[in-house]
């Protein structure tokens, strides 16, 4: 995250006035830490293997990753999770890093579907230098219209993929969960109804969800551009300054509501990449609109621990992803 994304986050001009610039930058300081260290944390688990793989369209990136439940009830199927990685839509983040979250859900007794889907990627500018989509350097958020090609097509076709390949799982007591930028395509996926109606992704009905569980999610991108959320992830995902307010209405879920479906939030309030504001402005978007949704916040916890298995944060968002699928 960048440094004054971090600094906004971690002190307020009242703080400074209060307390001093010595007592922000301390606090600040010691938010980039336990950050750093809540992200080491994550990253520390070997990723598990999946139980089967199967593609969804001809492109590498178009594959579902299926765990059946560990421990399954032979007279009762489990509900299904489907897992979408977060990384901010960047190719260097694919789903192998949620894997041991996947397996966390399989062993609270879920079946679950981590989807791979198409991100961002490097491209060589003039004279060798590194440019990406909209501005900045280095690997580009996301692509325009691939990613949200692929989020549609996995939703679509997970109902046959399940039954074909995971007969433990109950397809009707779906929900979607993802972390950061994943997070947004969970809450998009189950908005695609309301997307305009010239939309490639708009769909004539709700889907068939139980709901949706949306952890750190990049919910609203005026917000999270505000406050340059991973680099100005958001911005490039949607092509750049040029074409980022004629894309909203497409791809942000602050604009797509009211969806008709359960939505929870969990938020680290501690958390310094995609900050509680965010998740803050996508709740009071949908109470505009007469929606009411979950926001769960979580003291003393920042971005990665929701995914963490070793976390006691992993546990709340499984159990409020159990209270929606059971």
């Amino acid at each position: 995250m960048p440094d004054d994304a971090a600094a906004r986050e971690g002190a307020t001009p009242d703080d400074a006035a209060t307390h001093g610039d010595g007592d922000a930058a301390e606090r600040r300081d010691a938010a980039t830490a336990r950050d750093a260290e809540e992200q080491a944390s994550v990253f520390s688990h070997p990723p598990v293997d999946p139980d089967v793989t199967a593609a969804y369209g001809d492109h590498p990136d178009q594959v579902i990753d299926f765990y059946a439940p560990r421990e399954p009830d032979p007279s009762v199927p489990a509900p299904l999770v489907v897992v979408l990685h977060g990384g901010a839509w960047r190719a260097p983040y694919d789903r192998r890093h949620i894997t041991p979250f996947a397996d966390f859900l399989a062993r609270r007794g879920f079946a679950v579907a981590n989807v791979e889907y198409r991100r961002g990627s490097v491209i060589p500018a003039q004279g060798g230098a590194i440019a990406a989509q909209g501005g900045g350097s280095g690997p580009v958020a996301g692509r325009w219209p691939d990613t949200f090609d692929d989020v549609a097509a996995a939703l679509d076709a997970l109902p046959g993929l399940v039954r074909e390949l995971l007969p433990q799982a109950d397809a009707r007591r779906t929900v979607v969960t993802g972390h950061s930028a994943g997070g947004h395509l969970a809450l998009w996926a189950a908005a695609r109804h309301v997307l305009p109606a010239d939309a490639p992704w708009h769909t004539d009905r709700p889907a068939p969800l139980r709901g949706v569980v949306a952890l750190a999610p990049i919910a609203d991108f005026r917000v999270a551009e505000e406050l340059g959320v991973c680099g100005g992830a958001s911005g490039q995902l949607l092509g750049g300054e040029a074409r980022f307010a004629e894309r909203l209405p497409y791809a942000d879920p602050a604009f797509l509501l009211p969806t008709g479906i359960a939505t929870t939030l969990v938020q680290g309030r501690t958390d310094i990449v995609v900050p509680e504001a965010v998740a803050e402005a996508y709740a009071d978007a949908a109470a505009k609109s007469g929606e009411v949704i979950g926001l769960t916040l979580l003291e003393d916890v920042g971005h990665f621990p929701l995914i963490d298995p070793a976390a006691d944060a992993c546990a709340v968002v499984a159990e409020e992803i159990a209270q929606l699928a059971w």
